[in-house]
């Protein structure tokens, strides 16, 4: 699945967006878990600045 969004991330309008994936430790059992989001290239810091 993950080479279809990259796949589609390089062509035409698809430039104007990025996958970001950020670490993110649980409270409720301290193990980490990966979050993933496809966004606009103007709100990467906001994504990454988020808790």
């Amino acid at each position: 699945m993950a080479k279809k969004v990259v796949a589609t991330l390089k062509t035409g309008t698809g430039k104007q967006y990025t996958k970001c994936i950020k670490m993110v430790k649980s409270e409720k059992t301290g193990a980490y878990i990966f979050k993933e989001a496809i966004v606009h290239n103007d709100e990467v810091k906001d994504f990454f600045a988020k808790k």
